[in-house]
């Protein structure tokens, strides 16, 4: 028994020593595990920006203007469809009045245009007839010249010229005139063909600027007529739209 206990004993002292020694062996070795933890670089975080009392009151403040803006155009109430309406109608009609104004004056540009070939016409025309009135004068001139001509041309009248011209030869002097007045004759009746083809040439300027000229007159009288009923109409459509109840727009049913 003695032996049995002894060896007991030694047995658990054997074990306290062994596990003593592990422990020790494990407590070195978490030591140096904390070493060289301590050794290794440490690594930092950068510092994170902190805004100011001041931006943080001004970031506020644009929140809220921010807020209070969407929060003033999400109550805005919408258009009334009747005031747009309205406000169509009265742009369509400054549309037109500016439309006819501008027609009015592209109207009256061509009045002045044809005008001034109106008056340049009338010009013309009193000029053509001032030139048909000279070579009329001119043509009765030579066709009174050609007459006395003519009539010197008769034999009589040549031998009663001729009577007091004292000559041996008689019927010479008398050839010799009758030969002057038909060499004058035929200068005469030159000019009259040629006064002749310019009445002819007159002739045709003057009926076609007389035509131009009425046919300006027809135009400017027309547009003065059309001009004339314009401004009946408008005058009749502003005294109806004067005389006309004003608009009253839908009010709104009260809500209960």
């Amino acid at each position: 028994m003695t032996k049995y206990s002894m060896r007991k004993l030694a047995g658990g002292a054997l074990a306290l020593f062994l596990v003593a020694g592990f422990m020790l062996v494990d407590s070195n070795a978490q030591k140096r595990r904390r070493k060289r933890r301590a050794s290794a670089p440490r690594i930092t975080n950068p510092a994170i920006y902190q805004p100011s009392a001041n931006d943080n009151a001004n970031t506020t403040g644009d929140t809220s203007n921010t807020s209070e803006n969407a929060n003033t155009q999400s109550t805005k109430p919408s258009e009334d469809p009747e005031e747009m309406k309205r406000t169509i109608r009265s742009l369509s009609t400054q549309v037109d009045r500016l439309s006819d104004k501008l027609g009015q004056m592209q109207e009256e540009q061509r009045s002045l245009v044809d005008l001034e070939r109106l008056s340049r016409g009338e010009q013309r025309s009193a000029q053509l007839h001032g030139e048909m009135r000279d070579v009329q004068a001119k043509e009765a001139e030579l066709q009174a010249r050609l007459e006395d001509i003519s009539y010197a041309l008769k034999p009589e009248n040549i031998e009663r010229a001729t009577a007091g011209v004292g000559s041996t030869h008689p019927e010479e002097v008398r050839e010799q005139r009758r030969k002057q007045l038909e060499s004058e004759k035929q200068r005469v009746q030159g000019q009259l063909d040629h006064l002749a083809a310019s009445r002819a040439s007159l002739e045709q300027a003057i009926a076609a600027s007389e035509s131009e000229v009425d046919r300006l007159r027809k135009k400017l009288d027309a547009a003065d007529q059309a001009a004339i009923e314009n401004a009946k109409r408008k005058a009749q459509a502003e005294a109806s739209s004067q005389t006309s109840p004003p608009y009253s727009s839908p009010k709104p049913t009260p809500g209960p």
